[in-house]
């Protein structure tokens, strides 16, 4: 992997006056950076979404299709955890609390994912070398899908505006069956961390018993409680899993895989053009960030800019810093990307997608 150089360069010390008035802005009004009661009876709420459902398809005497409607159900709350809790909490923005982040970010165990393969792929990744392609695996979909108009083009593509959304719902499904085991063996190999590089032993056992854990509970105890074929538990299973795939595959290429959002390369020496800062605006998008609904739900990932550039910060306080990050790209000739509505940035969304699938030659 080429090593990567964001500028230095700065003159105009935009990030500085940025971050200057954000922590004036909490300095100011008496308030911590990170969650307050608001994320934690959400984090409650988003918890009893995935589980209630869950436990009342256990316990409770229902035809087939109601059982169903109980896994998509417990799929939306299993995208609330990780969109509200285990993302801030991984992000060390939950709670002040370094316990509390730790506790609340191994919530991830229950989504089929993994904490140090997460913070590696995202924390480290994804935010660091956000849309950089050989970098940011987020914007990797193989040969499937073309995001990036430095992938190679291949003949499938020109109908990826069509099938991308079926694929979309096997986000994690994957993270429970193949990608965890790809990711730490890649991670471990190359000595990647967030932080300081831990116990490789220590991360398989804890990835082997998490997962063991994760299929006993989602999968074998319905199998030992319930009437049913294995199959029918399985469809249940993968319905839960899809739904909150395709949910937060959404979120996700709604904040990256725009038109306006910016694919740069690096120079032969690995030179980036703009600081680490500045990248951000040049690669992310937000949307619908009037919407209460979607931001309360997708725990403020439709404010990807502020999120980005201010990732420590928790995003229940997105809302308010907005302002003060779009008047201040304004102030200094800088883009701030967003979209009104969801709807415009669906749109926008396949309609690139449909470009992307369009033979470069």
């Amino acid at each position: 992997m080429q090593k990567l150089h964001f500028s230095r360069i700065d003159k105009a010390k935009f990030f500085k006056t940025l971050n200057k008035r954000v922590n004036r802005y909490f300095k100011d009004n008496k308030i911590r950076r990170t969650g307050n009661w608001k994320l934690y009876s959400k984090a409650l709420l988003m918890f009893s979404i995935l589980f209630i459902p869950f436990a009342i398809g256990l316990t409770v005497s229902m035809p087939q299709w109601a059982l169903l409607l109980m896994a998509i159900a417990s799929g939306i709350g299993m995208a609330g955890v990780g969109m509200n809790v285990m993302h801030d909490s991984n992000h060390e923005s939950f709670s002040s609390r370094k316990w509390v982040n730790k506790l609340m970010g191994s919530s991830i165990y229950i989504l089929a994912g993994n904490v140090y393969n997460w913070k590696v792929q995202h924390n480290v990744l994804h935010h660091t070398f956000t849309n950089i392609k050989g970098h940011d695996e987020d914007i990797d979909a193989g040969r499937i899908i073309r995001f990036s108009k430095h992938s190679k083009w291949l003949k499938i593509h020109k109908l990826q505006r069509y099938y991308s959304i079926l694929l979309y719902g096997l986000l994690t499904i994957n993270w429970a069956i193949t990608t965890d085991f790809k990711q730490m063996s890649r991670y471990l190999k190359k000595k990647l961390s967030y932080g300081d590089f831990p116990n490789p032993t220590k991360e398989w056992i804890v990835l082997v018993v998490t997962k063991i854990g994760y299929y006993a509970f989602w999968i074998f105890l319905p199998l030992a409680v319930l009437d049913l074929s294995w199959w029918k538990i399985m469809i249940g299973f993968f319905a839960m899993h899809y739904t909150a795939g395709l949910i937060l595959s959404v979120v996700f290429q709604l904040a990256h895989i725009v038109p306006q959002t910016d694919m740069p390369l690096p120079d032969k020496e690995g030179n980036l053009s703009h600081t680490w800062a500045i990248h951000q605006l040049y690669t992310t998008s937000n949307f619908a960030p009037n919407n209460k609904f979607i931001s309360f739900f997708t725990g403020g990932l439709n404010h990807q800019v502020e999120h980005h550039i201010f990732p420590h910060i928790s995003h229940i306080h997105y809302q308010k810093i907005a302002k003060i990050v779009k008047e201040t790209t304004d102030e200094f000739s800088l883009p701030y990307y967003e979209y009104k509505t969801m709807t415009k940035a669906l749109l926008a969304h396949f309609n690139h997608l449909k470009n992307l699938g369009i033979n470069p030659a």
